[in-house]
């Protein structure tokens, strides 16, 4: 079904109006303090699973469901693009740009080799290694369309999408409350503090929330180092497009021949987002409205991911994933930690 047909459907609109409802709610709920931790991404996707009680309206509407979760997660990614400050990332010099590359590198190969140890499947291993390396549930919604599974393991890489932003969800929020009960201890100065916690926890809300412990300085160096992760998303997606087809070639699942180069298009449109967002003069209130706007087409993604959850399921599947996170979550923190005291 084309794409104009499926808008003028009843599904759609069904559709749209809950997960809009999902996302609206979740954005406002985010705005509380202790649930602005979770941010309004997860909240969507919580208030979307809650909708499964709803089993008729959802029954109603999983056409328009299916299209949600995949087209309004692409328009989401482009527009969170206009978030990104390329001025902002070269004025915080080569040492954050550089950290940023490596923590991203190195979180996710880091993740991903741990979790495989754990026996976690590699579709779910690197979503959440994906989340935990470069910005949570936005990375792990970016990097799913480029993991290409066969028709039969549709449902369940649905599961792993929800399953990869709960464990990362999750482990981000209990680390804010980790690194800011250890500030003290820690002796670190408000620019240290922000570089360590926006280089090592998990969600963009994660980062503000500690980092504005610290200050406007600490927040600051938070949102700066945060955002040079968040520039690794489009070159990360297509290396983990390339690295997964090429699995697959070798394992005999896609036929070398009929192989395409996994180009994630979306992607080009946020990066061409973000030099609009830099180099054109929109002025922060147009920047807001459009950043919020990805917002609300991801949480709208977000919410209807959630009312197709099998929580029996992902309650069975979860544990080795949550525990391989939690360690390699500890590496990255004692990591980052260490290259804030000695480089900033």
């Amino acid at each position: 079904m084309k794409v104009t047909e499926i808008v003028k459907t009843k599904s759609f609109w069904l559709a749209a109006i809950i997960t809009l409802i999902c996302a609206l709610v979740g954005s406002v709920l985010a705005k509380i303090p202790y649930l602005s931790l979770l941010g309004p991404l997860v909240l969507a996707l919580i208030l979307g699973m809650i909708m499964q009680s709803e089993t008729r309206l959802v029954n109603e509407a999983s056409k328009g469901i299916s299209f949600i979760s995949n087209k309004f997660l692409r328009l989401g990614i482009i527009l969170l693009g206009f978030k990104l400050n390329l001025i902002q990332l070269a004025q915080a010099g080569i040492k954050t740009i550089l950290l940023g590359i490596v923590i991203v590198v190195g979180g996710i190969c880091m993740t991903y080799f741990i979790q495989r140890r754990f026996k976690v499947e590699p579709e779910l291993a690197i979503l959440t290694a994906s989340g935990t390396g470069i910005c949570g549930a936005a990375a792990i919604m970016g990097i799913s369309p480029q993991i290409k599974v066969t028709k039969e393991k549709m449902e369940r890489q649905r599961e792993n999408e929800v399953l990869a932003v709960a464990i990362v969800s999750i482990m981000g929020t209990l680390f804010t409350f980790i690194d800011l009960g250890l500030r003290q201890a820690l002796h670190l100065t408000p620019t240290q503090f922000g570089v360590f916690v926006g280089g090592s926890l998990h969600e963009i809300a994660h980062a503000v929330a500690a980092g504005s412990a610290a200050g406007q300085v600490g927040l600051a160096s938070a949102l700066i180092t945060k955002l040079s992760r968040v520039l690794m998303l489009a070159p990360a997606a297509l290396a983990i497009g390339m690295w997964y087809q090429k699995r697959n070639v070798k394992k005999g699942i896609v036929d070398n021949t009929n192989a395409k180069l996994p180009i994630p298009w979306f992607m080009a449109g946020f990066l061409v987002a973000s030099i609009l967002g830099t180099f054109l003069p929109l002025g922060n209130i147009v920047l807001g409205y459009l950043v919020n706007a990805a917002y609300i087409f991801l949480g709208m993604a977000m919410a209807a991911l959630g009312t197709s959850v099998n929580f029996k399921v992902i309650l069975k599947r979860g544990l080795p994933a949550f525990v391989a996170v939690l360690i390699s979550s500890t590496i990255l923190a004692v990591c980052v930690l260490t290259a804030s005291k000695l480089w900033f």
